[in-house]
């Protein structure tokens, strides 16, 4: 397969290709992926949507981004194409213009199913090339990659809330659509990782050491899908239900702000002190604030816990990603969010059978798998420290 690379700029500024990489993934993860959650309130007020159809075609994009994931393992040239790259995020734009188009829970459990695969492929593309086209420079760049992510989230969760009083559910979807599309734009000319030189000796197999250190590595991550997904899912609504009014519709835009700069600060904070032991604290962190909902109501809680779960998410995929990328190579981005996404179709099984009593159960039921998660990082990092700066 032709990857493409070939005719693709390489000199071009870091902050260009943080700028286009976070875009990619704010486009792909921020408004692509998670818009679902703020508009389906307003699917199940105006569309009828039951609690149960939600659900169901929230699992279809889960298991549509596991796909993604497991075709960036199975065909690693995927991930150095450009074509892909941008098929992807014009499948996601289509996906979500469409939503309001297509009615019913089959066909908008479908096109969710589209919007996930084009997500997973966007990550991996985008993520794997920026972290090894910036891997020489500062390291808080890759941070801004990710945050990304929660300038999405917080940008989606916006229009949604703006549109909850002046429009309906069709406006919130082709709102998000268009926003897909600018932020598309901007990641239209992103770069995705060289391919290897065909000159150069095969990079030697990772030693068993670290092989062995990348196990609890992918069951952390796995682990904190799990329970990252049942808290993006459920933490919004249980704000809501403690502190009704704007502050608990508002808490996915808190949660979005408090991601944006999260993972530029984690990097920081992984070259003073090690990846590994800032990857516990970060995990560590977020148990605290999806935790905290289950045990006490109010505003105070309610935003510490929302400022708590959006600066922890995905600094624990920044540190993670970078970790696996040092100790099993480019593919180990696809190997990791394979395991993190199984864990998101696992999450609301698991959650649903506490959800009869309130949110509370599920919330810490979340924040125990994700304690479980930061003591398998502890475990790896305690047992291999050479490994003590796998973001460098």
């Amino acid at each position: 397969m032709n990857t493409e690379t070939d005719r693709l700029p390489t000199t071009e500024a870091p902050w260009i290709i943080t700028l286009r990489a976070a875009a990619a993934l704010a486009a792909a993860m921020g408004v692509g992926r998670f818009a679902y959650t703020p508009i389906l309130p307003l699917m199940e007020a105006q569309a009828g949507l039951s609690a149960s159809a939600g659900a169901s075609v929230a699992t279809a994009n889960y298991v549509g981004y596991l796909a993604g994931a497991l075709v960036g393992i199975v065909a690693p040239a995927l991930l150095r194409s450009r074509t892909v790259l941008r098929g992807s995020l014009v499948a996601l734009v289509a996906s979500l213009a469409l939503m309001p188009v297509l009615t019913g829970t089959v066909a908008w459990a479908i096109l969710r199913l589209v919007a996930g695969v084009a997500s997973a492929l966007v990550f991996v593309v985008a993520a794997g090339g920026a972290l090894a086209r910036l891997r020489a420079h500062a390291r808080h760049l890759g941070g801004w990659v990710f945050g990304g992510v929660g300038g999405g989230i917080a940008l989606s969760g916006m229009l949604v809330l703006a549109l909850r009083t002046t429009g309906d559910w069709q406006h919130a979807w082709w709102a998000c659509a268009g926003v897909t599309a600018v932020l598309g734009t901007v990641a239209w000319r992103l770069a995705p990782e060289p391919a290897p030189a065909a000159s150069l000796p095969q990079a030697a197999s990772p030693s068993p050491s670290r092989t062995r250190w990348f196990v609890p590595l992918w069951t952390a991550y796995t682990l904190e899908g799990i329970g990252y997904i049942i808290a993006g899912t459920f933490l919004v609504a249980a704000i809501e239900d403690g502190v009704p009014g704007p502050l608990g519709a508002g808490a996915w835009i808190l949660v979005g702000l408090a991601a944006l700069p999260s993972c530029a600060v984690w990097a920081r904070l992984s070259h003073r002190w090690s990846g590994p032991t800032m990857l516990c604290a970060a995990l560590l962190a977020q148990s605290v604030g999806i935790a905290l909902p289950a045990f006490a109501r109010g505003p105070g809680p309610a935003l510490i816990a929302a400022v708590l779960f959006g600066a922890t998410f995905m600094g624990v995929t920044t540190l993670t990603l970078a970790a696996g990328r040092h100790l099993s190579g480019p593919r180990a981005v696809a190997v990791l969010t394979a395991g993190y996404s199984t864990g998101q179709i696992l999450g609301p099984a698991l959650a649903a059978p506490l959800l009869d009593g309130g949110y509370g159960g599920a919330l810490l039921l979340a924040g125990a798998l994700v304690l479980a998660a930061a003591v398998s990082a502890a475990a790896g990092a305690l047992r291999f420290p050479r490994l003590a700066h796998p973001s460098a």
